[in-house]
């Protein structure tokens, strides 16, 4: 996976294979696939290059879907059925990661959306797919409700550049446990979002998923949260902000507001310094790049800055309660975007991780530690009740 402007942040391919090998069943984009799988993965690897990777994970990926298609004729139990139709997603899912940047991403992102989609018939709680008519075009999310509730609070929650909506089952099974529902959807320029990450008020498809939300009967539209991750997390400081009464509760985790996107932090971070990226800065600098629009990483250098919420003169008004979780080692988004949060505006929370990377991921701190953590905040800020509320 080459990397723009002659970078030299690129892993090499033996690294790659050993990353693989320790992340698979733990840390992201590998969380959902077996030590098995990742040996197939790694066996069948000779290069980095972005086709071949999304042939191997795919190839991976359908035979578990061609698994679960039989054990469907045959009469299996359901979730023996779902359960290899999960993992043809999560390898097909890898074989897209970081981006649907080439053709063979493409295909890739394609057969991850129809795996997910299959599998999803067997999620407990039930998953609706949410088709919202948005601009002469359709804003997609997901939507469960966890059982035993009555019109519950909703949290709405999306991942970064390579952590999409169908990669967020973990987190919203850790939300529908504090009696959440959640509304999972595709940040700007990712996915299934019809709108570029660069477009001018490119929030307004949240904007439009709060309208939705607001307008059901089996979720309390008047009680919803916010969650966004890396460089995601942005778009929750954003909301907290501009949508203030509408948002009882905002999560940036691991997210950029001014200093993230200045050219004296994006430089090293997109060449050499953002090391706990699978494919290292390099294919971060990629991704970043397709996400933005931008071709180059002297686009991106100019393009960034735009996107400072204090330039964009935000951060002293007003403003839902706001938690900003990160890393104080995080070499993707600067911890300094977090103390900048705390010395605006009306008084913030934060969870700092000293020994923390992106995110927050302690080394010997199990990474679902911060999602519960947040998971419980986010239950308490729309205040949750026992039993069935």
């Amino acid at each position: 996976m080459a990397a723009h402007g002659g970078s030299s942040g690129e892993r090499t391919l033996e690294q790659v294979r050993a990353e693989i090998l320790r992340r698979a069943g733990r840390n992201s984009p590998l969380e959902h696939i077996t030590a098995e799988d990742a040996q197939a993965a790694v066996s069948a690897l000779t290069s980095l290059d972005r086709d071949q990777w999304a042939a191997v994970w795919c190839a991976i990926g359908l035979r578990h879907e061609a698994q679960g298609d039989a054990l469907l004729q045959q009469g299996a139990d359901g979730k023996a059925v779902g359960d290899a139709w999960f993992r043809a997603y999560a390898n097909c899912r890898t074989g897209r990661y970081p981006v649907a940047s080439t053709p063979g991403k493409v295909t890739a992102y394609r057969h991850s959306l129809r795996c997910f989609r299959k599998a999803a018939r067997y999620f407990d709680p039930p998953l609706q797919i949410v088709d919202m008519p948005f601009e002469g075009r359709t804003l997609t999310g997901y939507l469960q409700v966890p059982p035993g509730r009555t019109r519950p609070p909703v949290v709405i929650h999306w991942g970064g550049v390579d952590g999409w909506k169908e990669d967020r089952q973990r987190n919203s099974g850790l939300l529908q446990r504090e009696g959440l529902a959640t509304f999972t959807m595709d940040m700007p320029g990712t996915g299934e979002n019809p709108v570029g990450y660069m477009e001018p008020d490119a929030e307004r498809t949240f904007a439009a998923a709060i309208d939705h939300l607001a307008a059901r009967d089996d979720v309390d539209g008047s009680r919803i949260g916010v969650w966004g991750g890396s460089f995601g997390g942005y778009w929750a400081t954003k909301l907290a902000h501009i949508e203030s009464r509408r948002i009882r509760a905002a999560v940036t985790q691991g997210g950029n507001v001014h200093y993230g996107f200045q050219r004296d932090w994006l430089e090293p971070a997109l060449t050499r310094t953002a090391a706990t990226y699978l494919l290292g800065p390099a294919s971060l600098l990629d991704a970043r790049s397709w996400v933005l629009g931008a071709g180059t990483l002297a686009a991106v250098l100019d393009m960034a800055p735009r996107l400072s919420l204090k330039d964009q003169g935000l951060l002293d008004g007003p403003c839902a309660p706001l938690l900003a979780v990160n890393g104080k080692r995080d070499d993707q988004a600067p911890i300094d975007d977090v103390y900048l949060l705390l010395e605006h505006g009306v008084p913030k929370s934060a969870r700092v991780y000293p020994e923390g990377g992106h995110m927050g991921r302690t080394p010997g701190m199990k990474e679902s530690a911060i999602a519960v953590m947040i998971a419980q905040w986010l239950g308490q800020q729309l205040a949750v009740e026992s039993g069935v509320s």
